[in-house]
């Protein structure tokens, strides 16, 4: 459940927040966990008790509030906190319908090769964050190297950065491969909170279902095969636009910045969907 005293934290920034955004933050239709988050036409997830979940409906909107490009392959987010996990953290799920990825480099990933078009890909998106007056990020290097699990199809991986103002994120991946696709699952939370995390995403992972008809091991003869392997996968992916595969930007550094004017929408939301309106007053 997100804490009494990181909710009134929030509320001591709306002075400095833009309306038009907090109006922006306003309209992402949340819905509380424990509960089904359906992804897309493609999956569902299990959202855990003490999470937020919103789908295809409010997912382009908190990835503007919280200055994060856009792919229009975004299928939902799960937002939590925690008195364990002070910082907000959240896992964007996104679809790519690329086609069966093929596993068979899964024993030969080249972690210096890959780590190299990450960068690349986080540069051509700090173009775009530029151009739209948001910060930037650079690459640090791994966390922890790719690796592929052949029993669950899932590929995985972890990738430190830090952003202009000095301030450090993780992104936590798997890749969950699928019979025409692949689901991107993306933990984006601050370095020190990444091992106690990794167990409760995993858990959330285990809750991942691809719907009957899209299951990995269901591929059959003639349906369609990606151009690119787990290589080019980590990577962002064959043909997929550089600005679109960058690495994602925490949460609460731009609630500190001012940026997320999410912080009264949540108020309001959490009000409403819990009807524990006075834990939430500003102190």
């Amino acid at each position: 459940m997100l804490a009494r005293w990181t909710l009134c934290r929030l509320v001591t920034y709306l002075a400095v927040i833009p309306t038009a955004v907090a109006a922006q933050a306003d309209k992402i239709p949340w819905v509380k966990g424990p509960t089904k988050g359906v992804l897309g036409t493609e999956a569902s997830i299990g959202v855990p008790a003490g999470c937020l979940f919103t789908g295809m409906d409010g997912v382009k909107v908190f990835l503007e509030v919280t200055e994060n490009p856009v792919s229009g392959n975004e299928r939902g987010v799960v937002m939590c906190q925690s008195n364990a996990t002070p910082d907000p953290w959240f896992v964007l799920f996104s679809y790519d319908q690329s086609g069966y990825v093929r596993d068979d480099e899964g024993s030969n990933l080249d972690a210096d090769a890959i780590l190299a078009s990450v960068r690349s890909g986080t540069e051509a998106a700090n173009r775009e964050r530029k151009r739209r007056g948001w910060g930037t990020l650079s690459v640090d290097g791994w966390t922890t190297k790719p690796f592929y699990d052949r029993a669950s199809n899932n590929l995985t991986w972890a990738i430190e950065a830090h952003d202009n103002t000095g301030a450090r994120t993780v992104n936590h991946s798997v890749r969950l491969l699928g019979r025409g696709g692949v689901m991107h699952a993306d933990l984006v939370t601050t370095p020190n909170q990444l091992a106690g995390l990794v167990p409760t995403f995993n858990g959330m992972i285990g809750g991942f279902t691809y719907q009957p008809g899209h299951k990995y091991a269901e591929w059959r003869p003639g349906d369609k095969v990606a151009a690119y392997g787990l290589t080019a996968l980590v990577a962002g992916g064959a043909g997929v636009a550089l600005a679109k595969s960058g690495l994602l930007v925490k949460f609460w550094k731009l609630i500190i910045a001012g940026i997320a004017a999410a912080a009264a929408a949540l108020k309001r939301m959490w009000g409403k969907l819990t009807g524990r309106r006075n834990e939430m007053q500003p102190q």
